[in-house]
């Protein structure tokens, strides 16, 4: 019997595996933006971007310092024939050779695009035919510099450059998405608030509509009202229970795709802090524009294109200059050549006994390519890459100037937001009180169920207009705070 129940209970562990808890969000608009910042996939996308760029950058730098490269064939051997011609004819002839051969190269870029080289090879060579065994060891010190690099395009420095401006532009791109990030989380948060309320309110509006038929139906018994009254209120409260059903629908759709942008799991529960909170906030709205133009992104990427665009332009001019490349080395060579029955040691000694009292072998060299003629093509290339700059500065104009209106705009927008916000407050307090008044008389007979609906409807619009209006202005301080890089809210700038 024990064996059936476990066998049981391990089918049903299989087919039914064990799945975590659902977890219940308690969150505020602060707390969402904080969870979307660590768990939602675009951020962990961007912070990836981030990573590309700085190991480029640490590729580019790591390029400019001190290389060691050390190369080895331990061994190698080889069987073949080979053709010997002279004047008495061919003949060929077998070889067998045993070879190792080791190289040690230090490189050293330079700033000028030029670098300098140590290199040290030792190669050993086994004639196992003839029993000789060859060796040569040499060390050359060495120079290698365009001199074009020094009056023309420094390519090595160029590409430190774009190193450096890529790695700032997806910082700023990075910071550019969080802002989105947050002004979208705003958006979701406060449309699931938004669906939130007005569940709330149809709640509300059907617990008030059972209460007054209740009422119509009690007075309809004592022969108060028609009987047309009181199917009315019947219609009433199913049209009410119809749109409360419809509000759990759309809250539940909303609280998934709010779930989905923060990063959270879609069987977790989310219950959002209602409470319609706001702070007065006053805008300058030339503050604004000079912040927006001093901090916005596209002001700086501007910049770096139209950086990258006068780097294009002297790379291209320097495709038509004079070149010239300065080479220059110093070599010594030591050799030696004993037989196989000789130790590998004693080669190298008497190698490096050659190497030392062998003269240096050196050498300086000068290269020139001059282009004569290449019927204007580099000029009109030029040309393009100086069109393509003054495109740029176009652009940055325009971009500017969208900047300024679409700030100066939003400020107005947040100023004529709060003022409405403002009013429909009031307007809301007097809808209250106007249902309050209205219900109580329904209730003693003094005025019909239409007027009472009417009354109902009037409070539930000012409900609704307000929460727009609230969600409204909380939009517009998370739009200008984006646009703008700085927290009008809390008065701090946006690092």
């Amino acid at each position: 019997m024990k064996t059936k129940t476990l066998i049981c209970l391990l089918f049903f562990s299989l087919v039914f595996p064990h799945r975590p808890k659902a977890e219940t969000y308690h969150l505020d608009l602060d707390q969402s933006i904080f969870i979307a910042k660590n768990k939602s996939f675009e951020m962990l996308s961007l912070l990836q971007d981030i990573k590309i760029a700085e190991y480029n950058l640490k590729s580019t730098t790591s390029g400019l310092k001190t290389h060691v490269n050390l190369n080895l064939t331990l061994p190698e051997y080889t069987e073949t024939i080979r053709q010997f011609e002279d004047t008495s004819g061919i003949a060929f002839y077998s070889v067998r050779q045993l070879n190792y051969n080791g190289s040690l190269r230090i490189n050293q870029p330079l700033p000028t695009n030029g670098n300098i080289y140590l290199q040290t090879n030792l190669t050993n060579t086994d004639d196992l035919n003839n029993a000789k065994r060859l060796m040569n060891l040499n060390t050359r010190l060495g120079l290698t510099q365009p001199l074009d690099a020094i009056y023309g395009y420094n390519n090595i420095r160029a590409q430190l450059i774009q190193a450096k401006l890529a790695y700032e532009q997806s910082q700023k791109q990075l910071k550019r998405a969080d802002l989105d990030l947050v002004y979208n989380v705003t958006s979701v948060f406060y449309n699931l608030l938004s669906v939130q309320k007005r569940k709330e309110l149809a709640q509300m509006n059907l617990e008030r509509q059972k209460e007054a038929y209740e009422i119509a139906k009690n007075k309809f018994a004592a022969g108060l009202i028609k009987e047309v009254e009181a199917l009315q209120m019947e219609v009433d409260l199913a049209e009410a229970q119809n749109n409360y059903d419809l509000a759990i629908m759309d809250q539940s759709s909303a609280a998934n795709r709010f779930k989905e942008l923060i990063g959270i799991d879609i069987k977790d529960s989310v219950v959002l802090n209602s409470v319609l909170e706001y702070e007065v906030v006053l805008i300058d709205p030339q503050k604004a524009v000079e912040l927006a133009l001093q901090n916005r992104l596209e002001i700086r990427e501007q910049e770096i294109q139209i950086e990258l665009g006068e780097m294009s332009i002297k790379r291209q001019k320097a495709e038509g200059m004079i070149k010239s490349s300065l080479t220059a080395y110093f070599q010594k060579v030591g050799v030696s050549e004993l037989g196989t029955d000789q130790g590998f040691l004693n080669s190298i000694d008497r190698s490096a006994s050659d190497f030392m009292i062998r003269p240096q072998n050196y050498g300086v060299g000068l290269t020139v390519s001059v282009p004569i003629i290449d019927w204007g093509e580099n000029k009109a290339l030029v040309r393009s890459a100086e069109s393509r700059l003054q495109k740029s500065l176009y652009r940055q104009e325009e971009v500017r100037r969208s900047i300024e209106r679409e700030v100066l705009d939003l400020s107005n927008e947040v100023v004529s937001s709060l003022k409405r916000l403002q009013l429909l407050e009031k307007n809301l307090v007097i809808a209250e009180k106007s249902f309050e008044i209205t219900l109580a008389r329904f209730s003693n007979g003094d005025i019909a169920s239409q007027e009472l609906a009417l009354e109902r409807e009037r409070l539930n619009n000012a409900y609704t207009s307000h929460l727009s209006a609230y969600i409204n202005y909380q939009l517009r301080m998370a739009d200008l705070m984006r646009k703008t890089f700085y927290d009008f809210q809390n008065d701090r700038p946006i690092l």
